[in-house]
């Protein structure tokens, strides 16, 4: 099983906000129960095009709708680079960002914790990847 995690960079830290993030942490799931662990399998760019180095927000909030061709295209992108995730662990994750992780099959683990590290916050949420 894969996890994806947004973070802001190689020492992986959690970014709030899925659609607007630089990078994805992907995870391997090994074990079961307690004895869970999450190996790094790969830190993938976000693939949006439309994001520039002054869009990684993770205050934004996307008011942009289905009518919007484009913009759906762009976050179909984070689907298809995450497509062999079985999840995407999310503090904020708007409609399209959602939508895209459903026609992959991606579920969406929402965070609300305080951890900022990728890892300790997939050792928090362990119980609920099945």
């Amino acid at each position: 099983m894969k996890v994806a995690v947004p973070v802001k960079d190689k020492n992986l830290q959690f970014f709030g906000n899925a659609g607007h993030t630089p990078y994805f942490a992907v995870f391997t799931l090994k074990g079961n129960g307690m004895f869970r662990s999450f190996d790094l399998e790969d830190v993938r760019k976000n693939p949006r095009g439309d994001l520039d180095e002054h869009e990684h927000d993770e205050e934004h909030h996307c008011s942009h709708d289905a009518e919007d061709e484009a913009h759906v295209k762009e976050h179909l992108k984070m689907g298809d680079a995450l497509g062999d995730c079985d999840y995407m662990v999310v503090r904020r994750a708007c409609k399209n960002t959602a939508k895209s992780m459903a026609e992959h099959d991606i579920k969406i683990k929402k965070y609300n914790g305080q951890g900022i590290e990728a890892k300790q916050i997939l050792q928090e949420l362990s119980s609920e990847f099945i």
